[in-house]
């Protein structure tokens, strides 16, 4: 399983980067704004900090727009992925741009039915949203499982990138079911290495060890 940063801020990703594990970036109006600078130059930054993939997300809304727009973020660098919203536009949009060899992600995806017609539109990432199904009471995490199997029925090559990741429990929950990437803000990140029993038994460690009197270095 791949783990993707879901923020526009260069602090939290250089802080996320030094764990080790982190392996892409995705980005979306909504974080951008919160950012205040320019989305282009924000971008070269970030492909500068992670070498894996890096969603920018298009804004325009008709087809040959989007592939405008898309066209002109994969210039920024080689590892941008377009972001396409899941709306027909969106599908039109994923079909041209991958053909030119573009990656895209495509993304508010709430059913199987859309990421069905994402992956054969050439889609490289499907992005389920599992909070935002979970908040409604519908189930999230059944979603990123009917896409597993419907991707394994016919051999699709899409990647599920389970998106809108609130808990780390999201996140066992989507590498149980076969999720390629998660994507989660950083504090989700952070919470992975956490446990209470882990804090308690260092400490018991750290404690014991003192009575020695020795040390390694």
């Amino acid at each position: 399983m791949q783990f993707f940063l879901d923020t526009a801020n260069v602090k939290e990703i250089y802080e996320a980067a030094s764990l080790g594990i982190l392996d892409g970036i995705t980005t979306n109006p909504s974080l951008v704004v919160k950012e205040g600078r320019s989305f282009k130059e924000m971008l070269q930054e970030i492909c500068k900090i992670v070498d894996g993939p890096i969603s920018a997300e298009v804004v325009s809304v008709e087809a040959d727009a989007m592939v405008k727009e898309g066209r002109e973020l994969a210039k920024i660098h080689k590892n941008i992925v377009v972001k396409c919203p899941l709306i027909p536009e969106g599908i039109k949009a994923t079909k041209k741009l991958s053909a030119e060899g573009i990656r895209v992600n495509v993304t508010l995806c709430f059913s199987a039915n859309q990421a069905l017609i994402a992956a054969k539109a050439g889609a490289t990432f499907i992005s389920p949203f599992v909070g935002r199904l979970d908040d409604i009471n519908m189930d999230g995490m059944e979603l990123i499982s009917d896409i597993r199997q419907i991707y394994y029925n016919y051999g699709f090559d899409t990647q599920i990138l389970a998106a809108s990741i609130r808990t780390v429990n999201h996140i066992t929950q989507c590498a149980l079911v076969g999720a390629d990437v998660i994507t989660a803000p950083p504090s989700v990140i952070k919470a992975l290495a956490n446990h209470p029993l882990t804090d308690a038994g260092l400490a018991q460690f750290e404690k014991d060890w003192a009575k020695t009197g020795q040390k390694i270095l």
